[in-house]
């Protein structure tokens, strides 16, 4: 099994396959709210605008300008996360 710096890769796309299922199945407003409650307005304006200006600058490239979008947004929170896991002290062995 393939295995990512952030673990396995297959239970990975099988998470990001049941949450694309529920996105889609979402209504527009739970969405929204969804949308605003985990990025802010402020970050969702931002994506927005990033987006428009690669579609408009290489319209020949949507669909790989989107599955970049996608993946720029899975390496951003996968940053934050790392960002907010506490620092670990490491000790060496003879100390302990």
């Amino acid at each position: 099994m393939a295995m990512g710096r952030g673990g396995d890769v297959r239970r990975k796309r099988e998470l990001a396959v049941e949450f694309i299922r529920q996105i889609r199945a979402m209504e527009r407003d739970k969405l929204h709210a969804l949308i605003l409650g985990e990025a802010g307005e402020e970050l969702a304006q931002f994506f927005l605008a990033y987006a428009t200006d690669l579609m408009e600058r290489e319209p020949d490239r949507a669909v790989e300008n989107a599955s970049s979008l996608l993946l720029i947004g899975y390496l951003i929170r996968a940053f934050e996360v790392e960002q907010s896991a506490p620092a670990v002290e490491i000790r060496p062995a003879f100390l302990q």
